[in-house]
């Protein structure tokens, strides 16, 4: 996969390139990430990037002629054959009025073979980019940041950690919070290596013992069938309390349903 970042702070982005799966994924040649300078796209003698908006307010806007100059020299499609069925390439503007940033999202985008991050900044970016450059526009939560770097650098490390062979352990990314998967089935040989779209259940590791704070007794049974069942029940028990959201749209069996009755104290 290919990474483009359009910035004015390309060096915000050393900490995040060079650790983690983020770094083994460039070494290991998975994916290349390339951070562009948008000053380096503006040629008065002050490299102006910003300036007021028309109508007047508050604040600064990024100018189009820099972002619209870089991601021309990309040689990337047209917005036409981004927006197009199949498509595997995208531009994407972060904005706080962008598409909520989710797991889904993540999916679709580590499926494409390139990605362009725009990273707003000030008050926002010139209309023009998000109508006639962008091709998605997304927001990682409902608050303001100073710029679009946190949630490009967010955006990075989601959909890095989704390529396949980025973990080298494909199960891992099935078992996270948030994954898609179907609903578990009992006795099954994966039946915990999918969330199905629940919070992720409770992990515990040696020592056993910690200063009084027993690891619960079923996980040293031996009991396959046990440990699944405990920890379905947990992160029934955990999306409940936390994230009861989530649970319209998990992926629930029928032991999964009886589990979440005895939960809420509710029938189904």
């Amino acid at each position: 996969m290919k990474i483009d970042i359009l910035t004015i702070f390309p060096d915000f982005f050393r900490g995040p390139l060079d650790y983690g799966i983020v770094r083994r994924a460039r070494e290991s040649g998975l994916a290349t990430i390339e951070v562009h300078d948008l000053r380096t796209f503006a040629h008065d003698r002050h490299r102006t990037v910003d300036d007021r908006p028309f109508g007047g307010g508050e604040g600064m806007v990024l100018k189009p002629e820099p972002i619209f100059e870089c991601i021309e020299g990309l040689n990337i499609q047209g917005r036409a054959e981004r927006l197009a069925p199949g498509a595997k390439q995208s531009v994407v503007l972060l904005s706080a009025q962008g598409r909520p940033f989710d797991q889904s999202v993540a999916e679709e985008l580590a499926a494409l073979e390139r990605i362009v991050l725009i990273c707003g900044r000030y008050e926002g970016v010139d209309e023009r980019v998000g109508q006639h450059l962008a091709d998605r526009e997304l927001s990682i939560g409902d608050y303001v940041l100073s710029g679009g770097e946190l949630g490009a650098a967010v955006i990075l490390d989601t959909v890095t950690r989704l390529i396949p062979g980025a973990l080298g352990n494909e199960a891992s990314a099935r078992q996270e919070s948030f994954s898609a998967g179907t609903a578990v089935q009992p006795g099954g040989a994966d039946s915990t290596c999918a969330s199905g779209g629940l919070l992720d259940y409770p992990h515990y590791t040696r020592p056993a013992d910690f200063r009084g704070m027993q690891v619960p007794e079923v996980l040293v049974s031996g009991n396959h069938e046990e440990i699944r069942r405990w920890r379905r029940r947990t992160a029934l028990e955990k999306t409940w309390r936390n994230r009861p959201d989530l649970l319209d749209g998990a992926a629930l069996g029928d032991e999964d349903r009886e589990l979440l009755a005895r939960i809420t104290g509710k029938e189904n």
